[in-house]
């Protein structure tokens, strides 16, 4: 909004005319008043010149009795050299003062100080000529004495006797024409002077008339512009009084002004504002980092060459967060929207118009729609998931889900105390956390594998952390009541899409439908981590020694099912390789042929999720690696399961990179679990020890499929459960397959 300066000019022209005019008569007078100060001086010289004149002469006359009275003394006495220096003075002044009198010259005092003579009128003029007329006759016979009056070879007594003879004669002239001179000047300044001094009185009284006229006027004008700009303030308090939006202008400095809408107050949530430093209202209420930006923003609003809309998309209060602080007036946090306009000056940026919106009712609502929308995607996404997948093996995914979530609960609840055993607490919630995530992932479950991996980074985090305690683990009953709920929605949406398909166990139908409460035991608790013993094989293939688990019963599965599993495994490995940039195909002439007894059925799948994953990620090279080591871009996985009578083999092989025995070396000297010497000196065995242990993973960054080290984990923590045996086969960039023996007994 733009200035309308000729208005104001036009509105302020009679009032600048009037005090220039006022100046004019008071400079004129002031001007005369110097002028008659300067006349007057003259005057007041002129007749101190006169009089002077008047005392040098009668000086001459003396001087020159003196010296006729005196004659026959010694010329070189004092008294006749002073009375002849003083004569000769006296002469000269009277010659010099009668030629400046008579035609307004310059003179100067005894004291050095220079005056202008005034030109005298016609009666002066004829009594300053009768004057100079007797001097002029006197004059010349006082210089002829003068040459040789201190001579005494030369007789002056005669030119001395003329000299006092003429002076008797023309003393009493020269005395009564310098007498009528002086009266005629000092009439003539008088007649000046009262001259001088009406006229001040006159212009004096003009100014002051002047004066009265000019404050009447204007101080009627004044009171109407204080009514007008009354009534404009009146105008503009009701709108600022009445809107409900905050509105206030900033200045260069980010001061606020001294008017703002009275919304601002109860928006901003502040008693005072005008004045204020906005840095200094919103400091501690936003972040440092959107606090320097904003400083930077209005800064650029400040700057006439950038575009104001450009500048508005860089807005960093737009729809901000606004904490809450001590001794404010709001409640609670809100979001705030601020606009920002430029006010102009003619074409000058005068101020930033601010409009400031509590916004927090929208923003809520935005909030809420979107997690309404994030509910229904993820419902789509079930939905999707259970059309797709045979109902058995969404029932297998609930109820592993439901175990999985009782088992950190129960976790969860057992106090402890030592470092050791909330570290072992730690690792037994993370492999149960991760095989959840690998199942959800499988079946593309996305938020279920989203709420999955936000637990094991807060679990990784406690990993790293070094100390432990109790209260660290609260922040994880959060997210596994989260689990459940998507749990129970998934297991409520599978009802009532497919009726007919085989009820879950009832175990896990209870779980599906009664949330069990959660933990929240601060205490610590005691576990007990075996050991999985891991001997290095004498085979030149560097297969590896066993490790002995546990048996179970069998369960028939039907045909469909069985070809829906393998369909599982692909599409779950397929998965994998797209996001990690790769190609493979997998492989099983064995799955839909074995009969997985039942109470293997969850630690076999369990396992392959965990090998699969581990096959993809860290096994298959990319396909320009592939191509460079002369393999085929697309990597290939066998996924076998076999039934040996009294055990269960699983065996999963990948074509790629096999194990690189040196880069577990160096990672585990970066990582300062062992020296660079200690860990040149580890065996293959030992170094697969480590491969196996929580928390380490060869991948440099973690991401939703692998890096965190806990895979192989899981798969030797389930080995052991069951009293199995792992074997690991592998050879440098040609392979790796593992081998895992469950017996069903």
């Amino acid at each position: 909004m733009a200035t309308t300066p000729n208005v104001d000019n036009k509105r302020y022209q009679g009032l600048i005319v009037s005090i220039a005019l006022f100046l004019s008569l008071i400079g004129a007078l002031l001007a005369f008043t110097f002028y008659t100060s300067n006349l007057l001086e003259r005057n007041t010289a002129l007749i101190d010149q006169t009089n002077q004149v008047a005392n040098s002469a009668q000086a001459v006359i003396k001087d020159l009795f003196d010296l006729d009275s005196s004659y026959g003394e010694d010329t070189k006495s004092p008294h006749i050299q002073r009375v002849l220096s003083r004569l000769e003075q006296n002469t000269a002044l009277i010659t010099s003062s009668m030629t400046a009198i008579e035609q307004g010259g310059t003179i100067t005092d005894a004291e050095g100080n220079t005056y202008d003579l005034p030109n005298i009128d016609s009666k002066a003029q004829a009594n300053v000529a009768a004057a100079n007329e007797q001097w002029q006759a006197l004059e010349p016979k006082i210089q002829t004495y003068l040459k040789d009056a201190d001579n005494v070879m030369v007789p002056s007594a005669d030119a001395l006797t003329q000299a006092v003879e003429q002076a008797k004669t023309s003393s009493l002239f020269i005395n009564d024409s310098l007498d009528n001179l002086t009266k005629d000047v000092f009439n003539s300044a008088e007649r000046q002077a009262t001259t001088i001094r009406l006229i001040q009185v006159l212009g004096v009284a003009a100014i002051f008339t002047y004066f009265l006229i000019f404050v009447f006027f204007f101080v009627r004008r004044l009171r109407e512009t204080d009514a007008e700009a009354f009534a404009a303030r009146r105008e503009t308090q009701e709108i600022m009084q009445t809107v409900n939006t905050g509105l206030f202008l900033l200045d260069k400095d980010l001061n606020i002004g001294q008017q703002h809408s009275r919304a601002l107050n109860d928006i901003i949530g502040a008693d005072r504002l005008a004045g204020e430093n906005f840095t200094n209202v919103l400091r501690g209420r936003i972040s440092d980092k959107d606090l320097k930006t904003t400083q930077q923003f209005i800064e650029q609003l400040y700057n006439p060459r950038v575009k104001e809309k450009l500048v508005d998309s860089l807005n960093p209060l737009h729809k901000v967060m606004l904490h809450n602080t001590a001794g404010s007036k709001a409640l609670n946090n809100r979001f705030l929207d601020f606009k920002f306009s430029r006010v102009y000056d003619n074409k000058d940026i005068a101020r930033i118009l601010v409009n400031v919106n509590d916004v927090s009712d929208a923003v809520y609502l935005e909030q809420r729609l979107e997690k309404e929308r994030s509910q229904n995607d993820m419902q789509i996404e079930m939905l999707t998931t259970i059309l797709n997948v045979n109902p058995k093996i969404i029932n297998e995914f609930i109820t592993n889900t439901q175990m999985h979530i009782e088992k950190m609960n129960n976790i969860l609840k057992n106090p402890g105390s030592s470092q050791y055993e909330l570290e072992g607490k730690l690792k037994a919630i993370y492999r149960e956390m991760h095989s959840l995530k690998g199942e959800a992932s499988a079946l593309k479950l996305h938020s279920f594998t989203k709420i999955a991996s936000d637990a094991e980074d807060k679990l990784h985090a406690l990993q790293n952390q070094g100390q432990l305690s109790g209260n660290d683990f609260l922040p994880l009953a959060v997210h596994l009541d989260d689990l459940l709920s998507l749990s129970n929605t998934i297991a409520t949406l599978g009802e009532r899409i497919n009726r007919s398909a085989p009820a879950p166990a009832p175990a896990a139908m209870q779980a599906a439908t009664a949330p069990t409460p959660l933990a929240a035991d601060n205490d610590i608790v005691k576990n007990s981590v075996s050991k999985t013993v891991v001997t290095e094989s004498q085979a030149a293939n560097h297969s590896i020694g066993s490790i002995d688990m546990n048996g179970g019963q069998d369960i028939d599965l039907d045909g469909d099912a069985e070809d829906d599993r393998l369909s599982f495994y692909k599409d779950f490995a397929k998965d994998i390789a797209t996001r990690q940039g790769k190609q493979v195909q997998l492989k099983s002439n064995t799955l839909t042929q074995a009969d997985i007894p039942a109470h293997l059925a969850k630690p076999i799948k369990e396992i392959s999720i965990q090998l699969l994953r581990n096959a993809v990620v860290h096994g298959i090279e990319t396909p320009s690696t592939r191509h460079s080591a002369g393999k085929a871009a697309v990597g290939t996985i066998d996924l076998e399961v076999k039934d040996n009578g009294s055990d269960f083999t699983l065996m999963v092989q990948d074509d790629g990179q096999g194990i690189n025995y040196d880069g577990i070396r160096t990672k585990l000297s970066k990582e300062g679990r062992f020296s660079a010497e200690e860990a040149n000196q580890l065996s293959q065995g030992d170094l697969l020890k480590q491969l196996f242990s929580s928390g380490f993973s060869t991948k440099e960054h973690a991401d939703e499929d692998g890096g965190r080290g806990v895979g192989l984990d899981i798969i030797k923590a389930q080995v052991k459960d069951y009293d199995g045996k792992l074997n690991v086969n592998s050879e440098l960039g040609q392979m790796t397959r593992f081998v895992i023996t469950l017996p069903k007994a």
